[in-house]
C-alpha cells in the first residue's frame, strides 16, 4: 500500500535505487514481523520512512537533474551508427551474443539490423533500427552495378 501511495511511477520504473530501497524495505518488515521488535508499530514505521526518504529523494534527483544523472548514471551507446562499441560492451560486461538476444527479444533479426542501441541506466536496451531501402535506393545500387559490369 506504501509503494502505492508513493505513485504510479514507482511502480512503472524500478530503477537501481528503487530496488535496493525495496530490499531495504522487505527488511525492515521481515525484523519487525520475526525479529526482536515484533511489534507491528515499529514495521509501519520504518516502512514509512523509507518510502518517504525514497519519495523526497526521487523529487529532489527530478528537479535537479545534474544530482539525478549522479544518482542514477548515464545512458551507454552499445552500438552507434551501425557499428558495435566493444569498449562500450567490455566497459558494462555484455557479449555480443547476450546484445544480439537482447535486440532479438526487443523486435530485431540481430546486431546488423541496428543503427543504435543504447544501455539505459534501468538496465533496458532502446535499439533503433536501420531503415529500410527505399525503391530509389535499390534502383541506385542496381545502376551502380550495372554500370561497374560495362
Amino acid at each position: 500500500m506504501l509503494v502505492h501511495l508513493a505513485g504510479k511511477r514507482e511502480l512503472a520504473q524500478l530503477t537501481s535505487f528503487d530496488l535496493v530501497v525495496l530490499l531495504l524495505l522487505s527488511n525492515v518488515v521481515q525484523n519487525a514481523i520475526i525479529g526482536n521488535d515484533n511489534s507491528l508499530l515499529g514495521g509501519v514505521v520504518g516502512a514509512t520512512v523509507l518510502v518517504a526518504a525514497n519519495y523526497l529523494l526521487v523529487r529532489f534527483a527530478f528537479f535537479h537533474p545534474r544530482f539525478g544523472r549522479a544518482l542514477q548514471g548515464r545512458s551507454t551507446t552499445l552500438v552507434d551508427d551501425g557499428r558495435v562499441d566493444h569498449r562500450a560492451l567490455r566497459r558494462e560486461l555484455i557479449s555480443r551474443p547476450q546484445l544480439a538476444a537482447a535486440l532479438r527479444r526487443e523486435g530485431l533479426d540481430g546486431i546488423e539490423d541496428a543503427e543504435e542501441v543504447v544501455l539505459d541506466p534501468e538496465g533496458t536496451f532502446t535499439p533503433t533500427k536501420k531503415p529500410a531501402p527505399t525503391l530509389e535506393d535499390v534502383l541506385e545500387r542496381l545502376n551502380r552495378i550495372e554500370r561497374k559490369l560495362r
